[in-house]
């Protein structure tokens, strides 16, 4: 049937279409990943902003700029199969201090939707309709919302997206408010599920766009989502991504809101060879089940800026060591610190024979040792002095790491054990700081001092 203006129904999965039709001043979508709800929020902005009669533009914040053009990019689509479209799609500056941009989509009524990244600064002194796309994955949500939801004032609604980010998250705090607490603030929830949505029809869609040699069109539902649940890092970022439950932060040793704050928005660069500042390693080694991680960091000013991180699976010693080679030999390289407990003894023993003993040093990991490693790690992360890539697996490894107190009332750091391997890359990267710490804290006899 063709798209209409009037019958999202019959283009939309029921859930999409439930969101299309409801007007609620504030409302909230908790939801699965990658189920299509910004391509549901693009429709539902097209067609509110060009009614005429219409006195408030649409103003969106996505993630990033990415997100943004491509939000945009969406709603022009849209409004040229609706014929609604005014002109074409265009980028505005709309702050130059804060270096802003906006993709603008006017329309004949004299109303505009505005695509944004996630810069708070950007709603403020806005009048109009609000979304705000994966809410909960913005650096402050609780900012964000202080700033947008005053720009509703004079009419326009507030619509907050998003997959959950932590216990702790403004986005989990408002759902507690809507299902716990009485609703003070009268929101409008719709909660979606990847269960939700393959029960109403994402995979039949899914197989649609899929080439047809996709070996995923011989999946039945249950198993479609079971692949979906195996290829997760880890049973917290499943039932977080997908099935609408947020992370326990309590027991975490860093919160997502400390990992979200120094995940880098733009590319981080790899080429070791533009570096300015000294580059740092850390090596957390692995054979079978573990991986064995190199991180690369570079330091300029008080931040160290993630540069490389290697991952290697199931890989000889052999193989580990020539990875290691490759970076050891770039002379600015500065010091390298390696796992050294059990069969990283001789890994590192081996290196340091090769490359120097001031260059390469050994750490066995003990309590007290991790301790010691653990918490500059939480410190960078507070202090917003570490930039890391945005990567779901790294995130899964940051998160994976528990303080403990064991029945002797002994502090000690564990993770739990998942496909993707054990917190190694959360102990490479607590490697690659203590190696770029000054040499009053060097390591020797494979303790730290």
């Amino acid at each position: 049937m063709t798209l209409t203006a009037t019958s999202p129904e019959f283009f939309f999965l029921p859930y999409q279409a439930a969101w299309i039709k409801d007007n609620a001043r504030i409302k909230i979508m908790e939801k699965s990943r990658q189920i299509g709800m910004s391509w549901a929020a693009a429709y539902r902005a097209v067609t509110t902003t060009s009614r005429q009669g219409v006195l408030q533009d649409t103003w969106v914040s996505s993630r990033d700029e990415l997100q943004a053009k491509l939000f945009g990019e969406d709603c022009a689509r849209f409004a040229r199969l609706l014929n609604l479209a005014a002109h074409d799609l265009a980028v505005s500056v709309v702050d130059r201090r804060e270096k802003i941009t906006a993709h603008i989509l006017p329309f004949a009524n004299g109303r505009a939707i505005s695509s944004m990244s996630s810069n708070p600064n950007a709603q403020a002194g806005k009048r109009g309709a609000r979304i705000l796309d994966e809410f909960a994955l913005h650096p402050d949500p609780r900012q964000l919302y202080a700033i947008a939801y005053p720009g509703t004032m004079w009419g326009g609604t507030l619509e907050l997206i998003s997959t959950h980010r932590g216990s702790r998250n403004f986005f989990n705090d408002l759902i507690t408010e809507v299902k716990h607490k009485g609703n003070p603030k009268q929101i409008s929830l719709h909660t979606v599920s990847i269960e939700t949505a393959v029960a109403q029809g994402l995979l039949e869609r899914l197989k649609k766009k899929w080439p047809q040699d996709d070996p995923r069109h011989a999946l039945d539902r249950d198993g479609f989502l079971q692949s979906l649940r195996n290829q997760c890092p880890d049973e917290e970022s499943w039932q977080q991504e997908f099935l609408c439950q947020p992370a326990d932060d309590q027991s975490a040793f860093l919160g997502y809101d400390l990992i979200a704050s120094c995940e880098a928005k733009e590319p981080l660069s790899h080429d070791l060879t533009k570096a300015t500042g000294p580059l740092h390693v850390g090596v957390d080694l692995g054979r079978s089940h573990d991986l064995t991680v190199l991180w690369v960091v570079e330091t300029i000013g008080d931040v160290r800026h993630t540069r490389r991180i290697e991952v290697l699976a199931n890989q000889t010693f052999d193989a580990q060591e020539a990875a290691l080679d490759i970076l050891l030999a770039n002379p600015k390289v500065a010091r390298c610190c390696i796992d050294q407990s059990g069969l990283g003894r001789q890994f590192a023993e081996r290196a340091a024979s090769r490359y120097g003993a001031h260059r390469v040093e050994g750490i066995t990991f003990t309590s007290a040792v991790k301790e010691e490693l653990a918490y500059p790690v939480r410190a960078a992360f507070e202090q917003k002095t570490l930039r890391i890539p945005d990567d779901r697996h790294l995130r899964a490894d940051l998160r994976a790491i528990r303080r403990e107190t064991s029945a002797g009332g002994h502090l000690r750091f564990a993770a739990d054990r998942g496909p993707g391997g054990h917190a190694d890359r959360f102990w490479a990267l607590a490697l690659a700081l203590h190696a770029s710490k000054a040499p009053a804290t060097a390591v020797y006899s494979g303790a730290l001092l």
